[in-house]
């Protein structure tokens, strides 16, 4: 039988994380360890549900969190574990059965990573109600590289919200990258691909994990996937553009929005709107001054950490090496993903 570590990195957490860990302590048909790594805490509630499950806690400085090396931090705290399993703070299971229903992805050999379905929080607006539904389907599937020129860039999608990893897979591409902005888990995926593996979207393992960003909270976010897409043109050149993804998920949630609640129209322009000229700038990143570029990120961690070369003090974009990846969620202007995670 597999060993099966669960990882989980938070900041922060709310309510939802104590919501977490209850509800992976009523999980069932699997055996598993847990490692929390925490860059920051304020209130304890959660620890007392963490040691019902014997959980290793790990605490790191918030300034030393990243999204890609924190995660592969992780996974050689537990080097002999099979199956490496990640959520993010604000994800709960939504049934008992999750977190087997993911593993069980792996009976297939050539499963390198699986991730599971997300459904909004109770309460989610529409936009996030519309964005889980659109990128989180009822029905499974599992691609390979070939499938590429059918799903096009959305076959690299994954989100380490809730998804799992075989080890030997994430050796053969050498884990996590230790400096990403965010969407290490795209990268992952990308990366198996190539090598090899498939990836499989696991629609009965389902969590509740939704964000209401706000207009400028959108804009920040679609700025780093713009980084990132310029940073690694190869991504799009390989699996295809995000724009024809992007324009897809905004005419089903135009029909949606007209459908159920019309009067959100001008919020979806503007949103979109935001989105767009996000992405945009977040292409011209390396025409930017690096000061403007943190100020334009959602992750301005991201600018602090990296090490870049300055030129005429514009934001340096290394060119010709797969360091840094963004798949866009699906799409260009409109896929959620984790921040945190």
């Amino acid at each position: 039988m597999s060993k099966v570590q669960v990882i989980i990195p938070i900041y922060h957490p709310d309510a939802k994380f104590t919501a977490c860990l209850r509800a992976l302590q009523q999980q069932k048909g699997i055996d598993f360890s847990l490692l929390v790594i925490d860059s920051g805490s304020e209130q304890f509630v959660w620890r007392e549900e963490a040691s019902k499950m014997s959980a290793q806690v790990i605490a790191i400085d918030a300034a030393d969190f990243n999204h890609g090396g924190t995660r592969q931090m992780g996974m050689e705290q537990e080097p002999e574990a099979d199956v490496y399993c990640f959520l993010t703070q604000d994800a709960i299971p939504a049934d008992e059965n999750a977190l087997a229903c993911l593993v069980a992805a792996f009976d297939a050999p050539q499963v390198g990573c699986a991730y599971g379905r997300q459904l909004p929080h109770a309460g989610a607006s529409l936009f996030a109600t519309h964005a889980r539904a659109f990128n989180y389907p009822t029905a499974s599937r599992t691609v390979t590289f070939a499938d590429r020129t059918w799903y096009g860039i959305k076959t690299a999608f994954c989100s380490n919200s809730f998804a799992a990893y075989r080890r030997k897979a994430m050796q053969s591409v050498g884990g996590f990258p230790t400096h990403t902005i965010l969407s290490e888990d795209m990268y992952e995926a990308a990366r198996m691909l190539q090598q090899g593996w498939s990836v499989a979207y696991v629609a009965d393992a389902c969590v509740y994990h939704s964000h209401d960003y706000s207009v400028c909270q959108e804009f920040h976010r679609y700025f780093d996937i713009g980084v990132f897409h310029s940073r690694e043109a190869w991504i799009r050149e390989t699996f295809g553009q995000a724009e024809g993804e992007g324009s897809r998920f905004v005419r089903d949630e135009l029909e949606q929005i007209l459908r159920h609640e019309p009067w959100l129209l001008p919020a979806m322009f503007l949103r979109d709107g935001a989105k767009f000229l996000g992405y945009r700038l977040g292409l011209l990143e390396q025409h930017l001054p690096q000061t403007l570029c943190r100020m334009l990120a959602m992750n301005k961690a991201f600018y602090k950490e990296l090490s870049m070369s300055t030129t005429g003090g514009q934001c340096a974009s290394p060119r010709g090496q797969i360091g840094y990846i963004c798949l866009a969620q699906a799409s260009a202007y409109a896929t959620e993903s984790q921040v945190a995670a």
